[in-house]
């Protein structure tokens, strides 16, 4: 998690600020008539929630009055692999067996597939479509972007005699741990406002277990007649570091 939220510094690509990973699961949507999500979906609870054109929550998770003006789209899917043993295999020949398996397999025209890269055993696909881009009978690359992730975990939903393969030559390269980013044309609006009280009652739990060790620490210090600031100060600061990893994470995660 933390490599994520600090792609640069892990040696992995920086994704988009406003990339959104797909942590919610499963769900029930309620869907338009022509078959794309509705822009509210609350999965028939007390709890609601806006979504993209992909389906993944874009907003902050609210009651049943919960507001959606509108559906925004995703322009921009990002699809991680993690590829093995091909480095004996020419990039060339692995971008195109890539490019060939999306748009035979998923029928997406080849100019919404705008780059493929590697890094290490890391392969990027970037599919690019905005909305003036695609037209009726296009295949939206969100649905590429899910439908090739069920592909890779064995799981496919496409209806097909042959499995999911990317071949070079005629041999089948290995890909696994699928991980789908989607970028909308808007920002997503999911902050850190509307923590549960789950969340509130780890963070108190926490907070008060190091003060408890703080206080420890410096009672037992100054009875030994060998208090010494440095090591407090270096506890605080540890306890300062701490906070601070939570909040990225827990942004991340959101």
């Amino acid at each position: 998690m933390k490599r994520e939220s600090n792609p640069g510094k892990g040696g992995r690509r920086p994704k988009p600020e406003n990339a959104l990973v797909d942590n919610d699961g499963l769900y029930n949507p309620d869907c338009e008539g022509n078959g794309i999500f509705k822009a509210r979906q609350c999965n028939n609870t007390e709890t609601c929630w806006c979504v993209n054109s992909a389906g993944v929550r874009r907003t902050d998770k609210g009651d049943k009055n919960w507001k959606c003006t509108e559906l925004v789209r995703t322009f921009w899917v990002i699809v991680q692999l993690t590829r093995n043993n091909t480095d004996s295999i020419p990039e060339a020949d692995l971008k195109k067996a890539i490019a060939d398996t999306i748009t035979n397999r998923y029928k997406l025209p080849a100019k919404f597939i705008t780059n493929i890269e590697f890094e290490g055993p890391l392969i990027y696909i970037d599919l690019k479509q905005n909305t003036t881009e695609k037209t009726p009978n296009d295949v939206d690359i969100a649905d590429v972007g899910y439908y090739m992730e069920k592909d890779v975990k064995g799981d496919p939903i496409i209806p097909l005699d042959n499995p999911f393969q990317i071949l070079v030559n005629g041999k089948n390269v290995p890909v696994k741990e699928p991980l789908i980013y989607y970028i909308d044309e808007k920002p997503h609006e999911i902050s850190m406002k509307r923590l549960t009280a789950g969340v509130i009652a780890v963070i108190v739990v926490v907070v008060v277990a190091i003060v408890a060790g703080i206080v420890v620490l410096v009672l037992t210090r100054r009875k030994k007649g060998r208090y010494e600031k440095a090591e407090v100060h270096a506890l605080v600061n540890l306890t300062v570091g701490f906070f601070k990893c939570i909040l990225d994470l827990w942004d991340n995660c959101l």
